[in-house]
């Protein structure tokens, strides 16, 4: 298997790992504070990335990669997470999938200002595409807009963007999930003082299927999604596989009609079709 091919099928795995990182987000903030939430969560996965490391006896960084960390750490650990969490007060997950969308082109912008790529034309036509695709599916399946929600959902686009395409350049010489164990290692000693400020006067009451989600958000979202992810974009490509991400909204609404018995209509199917058709045609005009 070539290098582009394994950066895409770990590319893919990291999406649908991130895929059931909204639906479980709107679940949790509604019995835990989405301050609480965000903390906690870089916290658990913090503590499992510090023991990842010390078993493995990895090296530290080196100097001149800590500016580059905490951009990440800054982006993906807490930037991203806080600002779906608080979107997700306002706004239904349902409706996040406008803005969602428009990760990948974040991604790739990203990828040509911090990883010095430069995508053919047709690359960018074919990311556009996809991307109005999805925002057009997801504002004809409704939801409810908020402008403080949806200034929210902006503003954790940006940043992730930023995070995704400064993690995967770093992870060409420190490793995928070495990045986002450093990172959250970094944050881990402020997310333990923020999660005892914020943490709820009592957890009594608190569900299953909250405590599942916050789970899930803090070790599939917050760290194994990002072992392939960061994996996949290195070898694939930070502008080609970050298209992927156009993928990750059907994915989710799958998810709720298994999950949630939510009905998955004829429309999702077409418009997927032609996510998918993006998609390739970005691969193909990626480098």
């Amino acid at each position: 298997m070539d290098r582009t091919t394994a950066g895409w099928i770990n590319g893919l795995i990291g999406v649908v790992i991130f895929s059931g990182s909204l639906p479980a987000t709107r679940l949790a903030v509604m019995e835990f504070d989405p301050v609480f939430l965000t903390v906690v969560r870089a916290a658990i996965a913090g503590i499992v990335g510090l023991a990842l490391l010390l078993a493995f006896r990895e090296k530290r960084p080196a100097r001149g990669d800590l500016v580059s960390l905490f951009i990440v750490a800054l982006g993906v650990v807490v930037g991203f997470p806080l600002l779906t969490a608080l979107a997700l007060k306002h706004i239904t997950s349902a409706h996040s999938i406008v803005f969602i969308g428009l990760l990948p082109l974040a991604t790739a912008i990203f990828a040509v200002i911090r990883g010095g790529e430069r995508p053919k034309l047709p690359f960018w036509l074919f990311s556009i595409l996809g991307s109005a695709l999805v925002a057009g599916f997801a504002l004809f399946l409704g939801g409810e807009s908020s402008p403080i929600g949806d200034s929210l959902m902006v503003a954790a686009i940006i940043v992730c963007g930023l995070g995704y395409a400064e993690g995967a350049k770093l992870s060409r010489t420190l490793g995928g999930w070495q990045v986002i164990s450093w990172a959250l290692v970094l944050s881990l000693p402020l997310m333990i003082v923020l999660s005892i400020v914020y943490r709820p006067a009592t957890l009594a009451g608190i569900s299953l299927p909250a405590w599942l989600s916050l789970a899930y958000v803090s070790l599939f979202s917050m760290l194994i999604g990002f072992v392939f992810w960061y994996r996949g974009l290195a070898q694939g490509g930070i502008a080609a596989v970050g298209q992927l991400q156009l993928l990750q909204p059907f994915f989710g609404l799958a998810l709720a009609a298994t999950l949630l018995h939510e009905p998955v209509t004829w429309v999702m199917l077409l418009v997927t079709v032609g996510v998918i058709a993006c998609v390739a045609g970005a691969r193909r005009f990626s480098r």
